[in-house]
């Protein structure tokens, strides 16, 4: 990694090519509980003492943010690999690759809308595999993430606190004795910690009950996002389930609260709905299922939601058992190459939405026939 501050006059692409989806942690089906859970998530928001907020900071105060932060990452050694980017300097499809790979969010992704020009901020990938990634001058100066495969929130969490560990022992925390770490929003004060499980949840949608997991999630404080986090939609039936306030629990508190009771309780839950299916809606089951197997292998024109939930209904038809050519890792992998960013990428050129719809549908026919 180069030394902080040297910036590289033209940014590197991310980690991976898009035709190869190995180094993408949500996309393995690995680990336990994949039949419905894809991945588990631990984030970290830690701020630097002696600055604003990122978002009251200036340009200048950024910069050296993100200068401090770099260096800091450099010294916790993070992994083997690492790879470095400036969002700033890199190129809007790179940063919309990067959003659809759950390296950065899409605030991240955006920047300060008041600032005008980019704004310094960056983000750092361990590779092969993009387990782990550390973003600069989101909403907190300091967002660590790491992402499991399947359900696995406590190993998450321990890689995520020796991380953490490590980063503390290089830069000075903004932190109080009585409310623990401060944050830029205030549902995060206290530990800065969220940890959430990405959950496929098709038979819950599909019997109607889906509605009435969001409410006991909304009842007991839980956050119920769609693909993308915050703000976004549950395209293709996902759902990010995670804790919505720190402040008052400890980290073991959180971890055994998702880990250990309530999102085995939702797996069990959609593993219920999809027996139900199976059993007493079996016949309209097949039939939704090879509908969307047979639209996407045959359709000319697509578009990325739509392609989203036929991806969704084969996936549900090889958990239960009704496909059998087909492997749930395949799915998910089609789940990230239909969306723009990785399209385009794939074709190598940048498309319109027309030919955007046409291409997916192109690589679908292409994937699902082989």
């Amino acid at each position: 990694m180069p030394p902080p501050g040297s910036q590289p006059s033209t940014p590197p692409n991310p980690p991976h090519h898009p035709h190869d989806e190995s180094g993408v942690e949500w996309l393995r089906g690995e680990g336990a509980e994949t039949d419905v859970v894809l991945s588990s998530r631990v984030r970290l928001a830690r701020n630097l003492t002696s600055f604003p907020f990122a978002n009251r900071a200036s340009s200048e105060q950024r910069q050296e943010i993100l200068d401090i932060s770099r260096s800091a990452v450099r010294v916790a050694g993070i992994a083997d690999r690492t790879l470095w980017l400036n969002i700033h300097e890199t190129s809007p499809a790179d940063r919309a690759l990067l959003v659809e790979r759950h390296i950065i969010s899409k605030q991240l992704q955006r920047g300060r809308a008041a600032t005008v020009g980019e704004d310094p901020r960056g983000v750092c990938v361990s590779l092969p595999v993009e387990r782990v990634s550390i973003m600069v001058n989101e909403e907190d100066h300091l967002r660590l993430q790491v992402v499991r495969s399947g359900l696995a929130l406590d190993e998450a969490w321990r890689q995520a606190d020796g991380i953490d560990d490590a980063l503390e022992s290089a830069v000075d925390y903004a932190y109080s004795p009585r409310l623990g770490y401060l944050t830029a929003c205030a549902t995060n004060v206290g530990t800065g910690l969220r940890m959430s499980a990405m959950l496929h949840l098709p038979a819950l949608k599909i019997t109607g009950d889906i509605e009435k997991v969001k409410k006991a999630a909304g009842d007991m404080c839980l956050a119920v996002r769609g693909f993308y986090g915050e703000g976004s939609e549950a395209v293709g039936d996902l759902y990010q389930i995670s804790n919505q306030t720190t402040l008052g629990k400890t980290e073991a508190m959180i971890l055994a609260d998702l880990h250990e009771r309530i999102i085995p309780q939702v797996i069990e839950y959609e593993r219920l709905a999809r027996k139900t299916l199976l059993t007493k809606r079996s016949l309209a089951l097949h039939d939704q299922v090879y509908r969307s197997l047979g639209l996407l292998t045959s359709a000319r024109l697509i578009a990325a939601e739509e392609a989203m939930q036929h991806l969704s209904l084969v996936r549900l038809g090889i958990c239960t058992g009704l496909v059998k050519h087909l492997s749930s890792k395949t799915v998910a992998g089609l789940m990230l190459l239909v969306q723009p960013a990785h399209l385009q990428r794939t074709v190598g050129r940048e498309l319109d939405q027309d030919a955007r719809r046409e291409a997916r549908a192109t690589l679908l026919r292409e994937r699902l026939s082989r």
